[in-house]
C-alpha cells in the first residue's frame, strides 16, 4: 500500500508540475529538504532537496516571471516545448524520488511521472487558451498567477495526502476532454451551416 501511496504522491506531483514546471518543484524540494511528505536523502535524486538545485529553480521562476511580465505567452509559440520537455524530464524526476524515499523502484516513477506531467501541461494549456480568448488584455495577464496558484495547490495536496492525487488527475483529464468534446461541437455546429 505504500508504494501506491509513494506512486500517488509521484505523480500528483508530476501532474501539478504539468500545469505549470517551476514553483511544484521548488515545493517539493523545500518540504523534502524539511523531511514533510517527502525525502530524497539517501536517494539518487538528493539534488532536489540541496540549495543550488533549489537556487536554480528559483532562478527559472523569476525568468519566466519576467517573460511573462514583458507580455510572453507561456501557452503559444516556441517556449512551449521548452516547458513541456521541462515539465517532463522533471516530473519523472519528482515522481521517481517519491518511490526512491522508501527504495522501489524507480521505473514507475519515471513512466508515471513523465506521463503525468504531459496530461497537466496539455489539460492547462488548452484551459488556458480557451480563457484567454475570453479575456482582455488586463486580464489576461493575471491567467499566469492562476496557473502557479493552480500547480501549487495540486502539488501540495499530492505531497500532504498522496490519494487525492487521484482528483487532480482526474480533474485534468476531464479538463482536457471537455476542451476537445467543446472544439469537436464547434466544428460539427459549423459544418451544418453548409
Amino acid at each position: 500500500m505504500e508504494f501506491v501511496f509513494d506512486l500517488l504522491q509521484g505523480v500528483g506531483i508530476a501532474a501539478a508540475i504539468g500545469i505549470r514546471p517551476f514553483l511544484p518543484v521548488l515545493l517539493a524540494g523545500a518540504l523534502a529538504s524539511a523531511n514533510l511528505g517527502l525525502d530524497f536523502d539517501g536517494t539518487d535524486f538528493v539534488f532536489m532537496e540541496e540549495w543550488p538545485f533549489l537556487l536554480a529553480v528559483v532562478v527559472l521562476v523569476a525568468i519566466s516571471d519576467i517573460a511573462v511580465r514583458r507580455g510572453a505567452n507561456l501557452e503559444t509559440g516556441p517556449t512551449v516545448w521548452l516547458l513541456l520537455t521541462l515539465a517532463v524530464v522533471l516530473g519523472a524526476l519528482v515522481a521517481a524520488g517519491s518511490l526512491a524515499d522508501h527504495d522501489y523502484t524507480v521505473i514507475p516513477g519515471i513512466v508515471g511521472g513523465a506521463l503525468a506531467a504531459t496530461l497537466g501541461f496539455y489539460a492547462a494549456r488548452s484551459l488556458f487558451l480557451r480563457v484567454r480568448r475570453r479575456l482582455d488584455p488586463e486580464a489576461q495577464a493575471v491567467l499566469p498567477l492562476y496557473g502557479e496558484g493552480a500547480a501549487l495547490g495540486a502539488a501540495g495536496a499530492s505531497i500532504l495526502f498522496p490519494p487525492l492525487a487521484i482528483l487532480v488527475l482526474a480533474g485534468l483529464a476531464w479538463l482536457l476532454l471537455g476542451g476537445r468534446r467543446r472544439a469537436g461541437e464547434k466544428y460539427a455546429g459549423l459544418r451544418i451551416l453548409r
